[in-house]
């Protein structure tokens, strides 16, 4: 079954909804109306907000550095949205070129061992470097599990996603094998905290990360389906 076809099956399970409840007054269906058209328009327009909100930001940041004369923006009569979007790609694919020969990567290692000299901003260049080379590595297992632990007791189950093995000296200080698990918070999945779970404790889930991700920001309103 194809997108449209579950969005259409969602408009008429959504107008069947509005029309089977609260027949005995015309109030009632207008409100039942009122709310299924909330459903089926409100994702569409928050979607369309956050994209062109991400764009003008871009926009704003990235098209004011363009020199005046090579501006698009000078020359045509209205602005272009998503013109930083563009420059932002072609930027980093470039400079993802010119890592890839000799002299690309001949000026990062001169560029890395400048900071490696300073102070703390050593330590934090290090650690976002490490971050990002893990997360967008293709032989990660960063985030690609969904797992079920309890947490913080006994009895209660929380969502987590795995980020890796546990390794070095926090797995030598524990006797069993133990995984890293990012516990999310809700509404907010961008906070939380870094547990090391015993494997034997985690029950790993068929759900996608995107299902975990869509429950755990609905605060459970969005459940997936069992596979």
């Amino acid at each position: 079954m194809s997108k449209d076809d579950l969005n259409d099956d969602l408009e008429e399970v959504l107008v069947e909804h509005a029309t089977d409840g609260s027949k005995k007054t015309i109030f009632g269906r207008l409100r039942n109306y009122f709310f299924a058209g909330i459903l089926v328009t409100a994702p569409i327009a928050i979607t369309l907000y956050v994209t062109w909100g991400f764009l003008k930001f871009l926009d704003n940041k990235i098209t004011p550095v363009i020199p005046y004369e090579i501006n698009p923006n000078t020359y045509l009569p209205v602005d272009i949205p998503g013109l930083g979007l563009i420059i932002a790609i072609v930027f980093f694919v470039i400079v993802g070129w010119l890592t890839r020969n000799y002299f690309g990567r001949l000026i990062v290692r001169i560029s890395e061992n400048i900071v490696n000299r300073v102070p703390v901003i050593n330590t934090i260049y290090g650690a976002v470097k490490q971050i990002f080379e893990t997360v967008m590595a293709s032989k990660s297992d960063a985030f690609k599990e969904v797992v079920m632990f309890e947490y913080p007791r006994k009895g209660i189950w929380v969502l987590g996603f795995v980020t890796g093995v546990t390794k070095g000296e926090v797995q030598s200080l524990t006797d069993s094998e133990t995984v890293n698990v990012f516990l999310p918070t809700t509404p907010n999945p961008t906070s939380g905290f870094l547990l090391f779970v015993p494997k034997k404790d985690l029950t790993y889930m068929k759900m996608g990360v995107e299902e975990g991700i869509k429950m755990i920001v609905s605060g459970g309103i969005i459940t997936p389906q069992e596979k």
